[in-house]
Formats: C-alpha cells, structure tokens, sequence
C-alpha cells in the first residue's frame, strides 16, 4: 500500500512538470496521443482526498493518510437488527456476523440480482469514523489497492449536492465537479458499461429524499433537483447497473426504504484496546517524518494502553476513534509541544475537535425551510447538555441520572417539531457525549445512588468542564430578570420608535412639554444593557472564583490533572479528593474561548460571542485577577494562573495581570515542554524593562532541553533559583550565554544539586569577565572538586560584582579550599563564602579562619566552614544548619549523617574546653540542632528505603 502511495506521488509531482504527462499517463494506462481522463480523474481524486484538515499538522505535519489510518470495526447486519442498535452504536456484545472490510460490502451473493448494480448503506454513530473511512476508500482506489472492479468512483457530498439552487441532470452535476468526466461515455447509460461505475454518497443525513413524489428519470441528460438525481439511482430508474456507497447517521437509517438497499453496515469504532493502541502509535510514534524510535512516545503509548486496559471511562470512549484523536492531541500537546510548533492551546484543541465532528452541522435539513431557519446543532448542545454540564460543575457532580437528563435535555412539553428534532438528537449526539456511568470508578462512586436507576457521566470529564464554559461565555445562563428585561426592553424599544416619530410631529403643532415623558421610553433599552453589562462582569467574576478557589489549592496544577486523566497514575497512591475531583479547567476553558481563535471556529458551529461580550469579560477578569494576586498563591495555583493568561492569548491583558506580579514560585512542579513553553510566551508579553525579583524553578525536573525552552523568560529574572534540577555540563552552556546576555539583568543565580562537574563550571565561568550584575552564585553540591575549585579561584577576579559565594558539599579539599578564600579576600566585593560539607581537617578549617581576614583592606571575609571555629561557637553556625535542614533530603543521607558526626565531634571538644556554664549551655543548643537535622535525615532515608522496597 505504501509503494503504491508513494509510486503515485512521484508520478504526480512528474505530471504537474508538464513536459512528462504522457510518461506518467502510460504507467497507468498504455500509452495514448491524449490525455486519459479516468487517469486524471484518479490523480486530481488523490490531491483532493489527500489534504487534511490543519488540525492534523499539530502532529508534525508528515503524516500520510495510509500512515496513521486505522480500520475501525465494521459489521454487516441484516434488516431487523437496524433498530435495536440506537441506544448504544459503538458497543457490541458479540457480533452476529465476522468483521469486513468496505471492499467486502461490494462481494455479491446468489440472491442479487446479477443486472443491477448494489447499494451499500454503511451507517454510524457520531465520530465513528465515516469520514475517515470514505477518504482511505478513495485513496485505495486511485492507488489501485482496493475497489479495482470499478473504473470510475464518483464521491458527492451530499451537503453540497443538497444546496444546488437549480435542477440539473446527473451529466451536469458530475461535469460541475469533474470537467474532466464531461461526457464520459460510463456515464451515456448505454450497454450496460455503467456497471464499472461506483457512486459514494457521504452524510446522507443532509439530504432530504422524497422516495414517494420524486418524479421517475431514466436519462442522465434530464435535468431534476438534485435530490431527485440520487433517488432515481439509489431506485435503479437511473445507470441500474452503477453500485452506490451511502453513508448516513443512524437517526437517517429510514429515509432510504430497506427495499431500495442491498446490504446494511455499520461501523462500530475501535472494539477492542489493540485497535485503539495501533491508532495512539500511528499519532504519537511518527513524528517530525523521521523513523528513529522515540523512548518517551513509546512510553506514554505504553502507559495509555495499560489505563484503557482498565476498562474505565477512557477506554469506553476510545471505542469511537474521534475521541482517540482528542486523546492523541491533547497528549501529544502536553509532552511534545516545542517552540518551533504553531501556537497551539488546549481550548483549541477541544474547540477544533468539536469543529472536525459538527463543523458546519444543523440539527435536520429539509427542502423548503431557509437556512435562516436551522437550528445549528453545536447550539442545540451547548443549550441542552452545556445546561446539564454547568449544573454538574456548580454543584460538583460528574454523574446524572435518567430523570435528570429527561429534565434538562427533554425539557416541558415540546411541539411536534421540537419533539422530532429531539428524537434526532438523541439518536445521533447524546451517546457522542454522554456514556452510561463505569462501575469501578472509584472517584463517582460516591454520587452514585442505591437504586437501580442507570446514571451517565460525560464521555470525557473535561468535556463536561468545556461545554459548561460554553454555556456560560456565550450567556446562556441568563436570570429571569435577564430574559424579562431583554424581551420588555427590545418590544419597548421597537415601539418608542415609532410612538417618538408621531410626537414630534405633533410637537410642532402642539409644543406642550408632556410630550417629554415619551423620552423615558428610550430608557429600557439602557436598562437592559446595564443589565447585560452587569453579567458579563459576572461571568469574570465567576472565572475568577472558580479560579481561586480555597479547597483547591493543594491539589496539582490543571495540566498534571489532565495527563493523570488521560495516562492514570503510575508510581504513588493518587490524591483523594473529600468532596470528588476538582473542577479546575472550566475556568481555564472559560478563559481560552475568548481567545478570537476559538471564537472563529465556534461562529462556524453557529455559536456567535460578541467582541463586546470579550471586551467587558477582559477588562473585569483584569481587575479581579489583580486583586487575587495580592494574595499568597501556591506553586501549582500560580501555574495555573499561567495557564489562563496563556489560554486567553491577550498579550496586552498578559503585560497588565504580570505587571502587578513580582515573584513567580513554581518550586516542585513538574515542568514538562509545555509548562517551559507557557512560561516562556507569558513572560514574552511583556515589555522590555520588565523584571521578575525572583523566579523559583527548584525540584521541576528541569534539564538543558527544558531550559532552552526558558531562555526566553530567564532575561527578564533577577534572582533564579534552579536548585536541584537534572541540568548538566550542557546546560551551563545556555547559563553563560545568559550572563553575557546584554537585556538580562541575573543578580542571584542558585544551582544547587545539578551535577555540573568541573568541566560546567569552567563553561559558567567563561561568562565572568562580561557579566556585571551577578552578586549571589550558589554551586552547592555541583560536584566542583578541587579542579573547579581551583578554576573558579583563577577566575574570581574577573566576577567584579559578586558578594556571596556558596561551593559547599563540593568534595572540596583543605589546598584548594585556602586557595579559594584567599581569591575571595582580595575580592573588592565578596562577603561570605559558604564551604561546610567539604572533607575539611581541623587546621584546614583553622587556616580557613584565620585567611579570611585582610589586615590591609580592614576587611573579613565571612567564612561558613563549621559550626565551631576551634574551641568557639561560630558566628555563622545558624545559617549553615538552616541550609543543611532545607535540602538535607534531596543530598546523600550518609554523607551528610557523617559530616553531622563531625560537627557533633567538634562542638563536644569545644564544650569541654570552656569554663563558662554559659557557654557550655550556648554548645548544647547548637549540639540539639545538630541531632534534630541528623534524626530528620535517618527518618528520611528509612521511609526512602521502605519506599524502595515495595
């Protein structure tokens, strides 16, 4: 299949040359004096088949059709089957019948006639996979891999053949979208030639067909609607020997009598984990168009398929393959988002999935009814179950019975037409969204009731956050005041106008003042627009709360809450939540469906949000948002908040929220690319004199590709805290080319706990004689050594600038160590050097002590060695057991258990030489210091050892 493809790209790039359009014709074809059109027919099918949608180019854009299509299921089921597979399309216990292929559904069998050509209904659900089907379909044939009994596949798609204004004959209609097929002799009718001829009829539920009325045509030259067209050839009254492929949703299944089909199909999704482990491959495997593997891919691929193994509420909605996609794009948006890729949000990614599947879709079409007249289905949604899912989210419940689905969806008592456009929304979009509710799932167990009623859950938990902010940005969520003052103000204000025309013409005649009071007929509008100014501040305000709300602000940020959703938990027992899972993304969703991106896509799905509407929401969302950042936030809360501002994609509302934010902690949450990427485009909002005081990225598993992803957003920090990250030799590389970097302005630069070794340090330190502004460098525990050491000791001169310096727990000797203090005497500028947890022997530390003092300059050189300084408490003691406490946990337990035994050593010979009771007292409380952070460490690395034991 994939030589085929790639054959018949080569000889399409040769065709378009010019010159060799006869050599490629003959590889089809014998050789000929004029242009096939069957062999231009099947290339100009493969351009048009072969384009995607821009929503598949977020996977890298060197996807082929043949490379990431995977076969759903497809069934065969005989007539009385049809009705009793409604209610659940995607779900089969069983088959009646062996799976097929779409080639299969054209075999004939004995009881057909052998004249007249087959008509193929293949049905589905919403998101089944029809359309994907339909493309591989005429891929194959133009390649010549499947179909070969047909010489001519004519696809049609019947949403635009149901807006063709004028009749016209079925010659017509195929010339108006295939010139090249102008009086192609398949189509004369003459002989039975047209039984080479395939038709495809995609989305028959577009169209409406009037078996009963429609006038009988036999001639392809006649001009008739086109609706007319397709019932004549689905009759057999028009090229009876031609085969037809419709394909329709199962709401339409009847509107094609079962007498005029040959066989019925449905395609039933992905039945089973192996299917739907192929299509996450064929996504998240193949990227950038190369073949080496990808670990981390293959990993998360890994990690995907042994959740869906679990039978929860993913591995149900898996069975369409148009949730595996919103899976794949979400997933591939989480880990391998790059600085290089299109902007690309998560509102977006949800917004364009639901473009993909109802993209331009109304609720029933009919000829005769205006299109002013549709009832846009992505609306209809959005007031039915976006009701449903704003309930959910306002009163916390991911589950809903029958009875209230039949309340919110069904409504009070409907007319006949509201009722069949119901019917038809249940049929075909309710099991798109909604799913009977998963026994094992431990995180609804406790909303579920004890009765035997049969509760559902949103097929997927964001999309229940999604839809409720749909509801409420496009201000469906209106009081009755609201609806009151809006129907009164608008009949008022259509009446003042013609009531204010006839006074002023009678006061010219009558000049009485009475006439005045009709002015306050233009004041209900003005109410009305108060009213809905007041809740469109609302709807900010409610973003806000939801925001920030106080029971949330321990649980991880949003974007690890939506990877936990899709991948499951794999490591620690997973967070239990006391009053259910956390509603975090609607406020994000609320937020990024302001975006003017994704309010394109929604006005194409038939909902409209007013750039009024964005421009009032913005301006009060700014000044809530800076009231809550007068509070103190917690790292994954301030992600969060990073989060929003990246979603709304408003650079100017960006700078003004950031403005008012001066430090930005983020220690301990797990930065991946994307949250690297969020930071970096957040902080790019602003100007160029923006400057954070202190940036905080310790513990988030950093390393250099990461942090090249921050580069940007590192120039505009003065403190940078990067302790304990995985960031190597490499990455100081990047760290130096910061320093030297003329905009930035780093004053305190921490690295603690990254192993940069010597040959890092010796990159760093490249950056020393440009950089002017670093005053605080922390290489604790960098695995320096005497040979970095000694490197910084040769390059300290040229650091003009710096105050404080920190290579403690460095293996660092007494000879390097004196070296090092002495550099930092003669510094102009330094204060204190931090050198305690190095392998340093009594004289060394003695020597230390007395080095640090510069007789000529008048000045001490603060020297943080040990607790002691010979038989005398240190001055510094408190400051080295502070920094010893903070990070003892993430440094070797033994090492520093040993180094504790040496200070409890020293301040035991120290307290036995001093006379003074005082003094003696002074030692014990710095010993119980000691023997508090030396029990804290032993606690630590006993539970690490259990830990590692199971």
């Amino acid at each position: 299949m994939i030589g085929a493809h790639r054959r018949l790209c080569r000889l399409l790039a040769a065709w378009r040359r010019g010159p060799n359009i006869s050599r490629c014709c003959r590889t089809f074809s014998s050789a000929s004096s004029a242009p096939d059109p069957l062999e231009i027919h099947k290339k100009r099918l493969f351009l048009w088949f072969s384009h995607l949608p821009k929503e598949e180019k977020q996977f890298g854009g060197s996807f082929r059709p043949e490379t990431m299509h995977v076969d759903p299921l497809i069934l065969e089921r005989r007539d009385e089957e049809r009705s009793g597979l409604l209610h659940s399309p995607f779900q089969t216990n069983g088959p009646s019948s062996p799976p097929m292929t779409v080639e299969q559904l054209f075999h004939r069998t004995d009881s057909w006639t052998p004249d007249l050509g087959l008509n193929v209904l293949l049905y589905g659900a919403v998101g089944s996979g029809k359309d994907t089907v339909v493309r591989k379909l005429v891929l194959d044939w133009c390649c010549g891999t499947a179909l070969t009994q047909f010489k001519l596949l004519l696809p049609f798609s019947c949403k635009d053949l149901s807006q063709l204004s004028k009749a016209a004959s079925l010659r017509d209609i195929v010339a108006r979208k295939f010139l090249h097929l102008r009086n192609h002799p398949l189509l004369s009718g003459n002989a039975d030639q047209a039984k080479e001829v395939l038709f495809l009829f995609n989305g028959m539920e577009k169209m409406h067909l009037d078996f009963g009325s429609t006038e009988l045509c036999s001639d392809p030259s006649e001009a008739l609607p086109a609706a007319g067209v397709v019932v004549n050839l689905l009759r057999k009254y028009l090229l009876p020997e031609a085969s037809i492929l419709v394909t329709t949703r199962l709401s339409a299944l009847d509107r094609i009598p079962s007498k005029y089909v040959s066989r019925y199909a449905q395609i039933c999704g992905f039945s089973d984990p192996d299917h739907q482990r192929a299509y996450f491959s064929s996504r998240l495997l193949q990227r950038a168009g190369t073949d080496a593997p990808n670990p981390e891919a293959e990993i998360l691929v890994e990690q995907l398929y042994l959740n869906i193994q679990n039978k929860g509420r993913l591995a149900t909605a898996c069975f369409l393959p148009s949730y595996c996609w919103l899976t794949c794009a979400t997933l591939h948006f989480l880990r391998f988002t790059s600085a290089q890729a299109p902007v690309c949000t998560l509102t977006g990614i949800y917004t364009s999935f639901l473009t993909l599947n109802f993209g331009g879709e109304v609720l029933d079409s009919k000829t005769g009814i205006s299109q002013d007249h549709y009832v846009s289905l992505m609306l209809y949604v959005v007031r039915t179950l976006g009701k449903l899912a704003f309930d959910g989210v306002t009163n916390k419940r991911r589950s809903f019975s029958e009875k209230e689905l039949e309340q919110w969806i069904g409504g009070k008592t409907k007319t006949d037409e509201e009722l069949r456009l119901l019917a038809i929304f249940q049929t075909d979009v309710l099991n798109f969204f909604l799913e009977p509710c998963v026994e094992n799932d431990k995180h609804l167990s406790h909303e579920l009731g004890e009765d035997d009623e049969r509760w559902y859950v949103f097929a997927v938990p964001a999309m229940q956050e999604y839809l409720a902010a749909l509801y409420v940005v496009l201000g469906e969520n209106k009081s009755a005041l609201e609806l009151l003052s809006k129907e009164f103000s608008t009949a008022i204000g259509q009446a003042s106008e013609d009531v204010n025309a006839l006074f002023n013409i009678l006061s010219k005649f009558i000049p009485l003042r009475i006439f005045a009071v009709f002015n306050l007929l233009k004041l209900f509008p003005k109410f009305f627009e108060k009213i809905s100014r007041y809740n469109q501040g609302r709807i900010a305000t409610t973003m806000t709360t939801a925001m920030f709300r106080e029971e949330d602000s321990n649980n991880d940020d949003v974007l690890e809450q939506v990877e936990q959703s899709l991948l499951g938990f794999h490591g620690p027992a997973p967070q239990t939540y006391s009053k259910g899972r956390p509603f975090e993304l609607y406020p994000i969703f609320m937020g990024g469906l302001l975006h003017y991106g994704n309010r394109v896509l929604l006005q194409q799905l038939g909902c409209n949000i007013q750039s009024s509407t964005v421009a009032q929401i913005t301006r009060t969302l700014r000044k809530y948002l800076v009231k809550e950042l007068s509070k103190p936030l917690a790292a994954d809360e301030q992600m969060d908040l990073l989060v929003l501002l990246y979603e709304i994609q408003n650079p100017r509302l960006t700078a003004e929220v950031l403005s008012s934010i001066r430090s930005i902690c983020l220690a301990q949450v797990c930065m991946t690319s994307l949250k690297c990427f969020i930071l970096s485009s957040v902080l790019s909002c602003t100007n160029a004199s923006y400057c954070l005081n202190k940036l905080d990225l310790s513990s988030c598993l950093l390393n250099p590709g990461l942090l090249q992803m921050l580069w940007p957003a590192l120039r505009h920090v003065r403190q940078l805290n990067l302790q304990f990250n995985n960031l190597g030799p490499d990455s100081c590389i990047l760290l130096r080319d910061l320093l030297v970097e003329p905009k930035a302005s780093v004053s305190s630069l921490q690295l603690c706990g990254n192993p940069l070794q010597d040959s890092g340090c010796c990159s760093l330190l490249e950056a020393l004689p440009e950089n002017h502004t670093l005053q605080h460098l922390s290489l604790v525990h960098t695995g320096l050594g005497d040979h970095g050491a000694q490197l910084l000791t040769t390059r300290l001169q040229q650091l003009s600038g710096l105050q404080e310096l920190n290579v403690a727990y460095n293996n660092i000797g007494d000879e390097a160590a004196v070296a090092l203090v002495e550099a930092c005497r003669d510094h102009p500028s330094i204060h204190t050097v931090h050198l305690y947890l190095n392998p340093l022997s009594d004289a060394g530390k003695k020597s230390l002590y007395v080095r640090g003092e510069n007789k000529k300059k008048y000045q001490r050189v603060r020297v943080l060695a040990s607790v002691t300084e010979g038989s005398n408490i240190s001055e510094e003691w408190h400051p080295i057991l502070s920094v010893i406490r903070e990070n003892a946990s993430t440094w070797d337990s033994k090492h520093v258990k040993d180094q504790l035994e040496v200070f409890l050593q020293d301040l035991e010979w120290g307290r036995q030489q001093q006379p003074s009771f005082w003094k003696r007292l002074h030692f014990r409380k710095v010993e119980r210091g000691v023997r508090e952070i030396m029990q804290m460490v032993e606690e630590d690395a006993l539970a690490a050892s259990k830990g590692h034991t199971k």
